[in-house]
């Protein structure tokens, strides 16, 4: 899997656990689906920049991660998802040790590229 770029480095290295372990293997996924996909720190979070733009960030929060598709009309867009994890207008929560499934990661990934191509 690709090395965690220098900037980006400290941000996981701060983390343990569970909260890591999740995070870690949310960065693999996510960049199975885009694997050209710079990773610089944006907001304070790991994010995931493609050409098209900003696609998706991971947060550590103190119960969950937060996948942030950098859009809020994206998580709108599956239902599926919503029901499944706990949301706000702009992120997922997803449950510690239980990362998204790359499925998943895949469907949102795909859905804000669409959305930026588009614009």
């Amino acid at each position: 899997m690709a090395r965690i770029p220098a900037s980006v480095s400290p941000y996981y290295s701060k983390l343990s656990g569970e909260h890591k372990q999740t995070m870690l293997e949310m960065r693999i996924r996510i960049l199975e689906v885009i694997p050209g996909a710079k990773e610089i720190i944006k907001y304070g979070m790991p994010t995931f920049v493609t050409d098209e733009g900003d696609i998706a960030g991971l947060l550590a929060n103190k119960a969950h991660i937060g996948y942030y598709p950098y859009s809020g009309s994206i998580i709108t867009k599956f239902p599926e998802l919503v029901s499944k994890y706990k949301t706000t207008k702009g992120a997922l929560h997803v449950p510690l040790g239980k990362p998204l499934l790359k499925g998943e990661v895949k469907k949102l990934v795909n859905a804000r590229i669409k959305q930026l191509r588009d614009k």
